[in-house]
């Protein structure tokens, strides 16, 4: 069964309107799998969520790509940032 307790916890219902073809169709996938034709509908979602956030990230990925100059990354590259993140760090506390 494929359910995640945690998204579970405050439930609320929503009423979904399907022609008999989808809805038989749900039906059929959540047998066995799903003990339910919720938890099979909450999966999709959970899935769709999964994607839209996959998507974001490639977005992401493609905006840094576009940012500029590539630099080459280095040891000694994240040995400076390392330093100047601990230094910053340093004079956030001294505040």
């Amino acid at each position: 069964m494929a359910s995640n307790q945690s998204d579970d916890a405050e439930m609320t219902s929503m009423n979904v309107s399907l022609p008999e073809q989808l809805r038989t169709f749900v039906a059929e996938r959540a047998k066995g799998r799903f003990g339910s034709a919720s938890e099979y509908v909450r999966e999709l979602i959970r899935e769709d969520q999964r994607r839209a956030a996959q998507e974001r990230l490639e977005e992401k990925l493609l905006l840094g790509l576009d940012s500029g100059e590539p630099i080459e990354v280095t040891p000694e590259y994240w040995e400076s940032k390392r330093r100047q993140l601990v230094e910053r760090h340093r004079s956030k506390r001294r505040s």
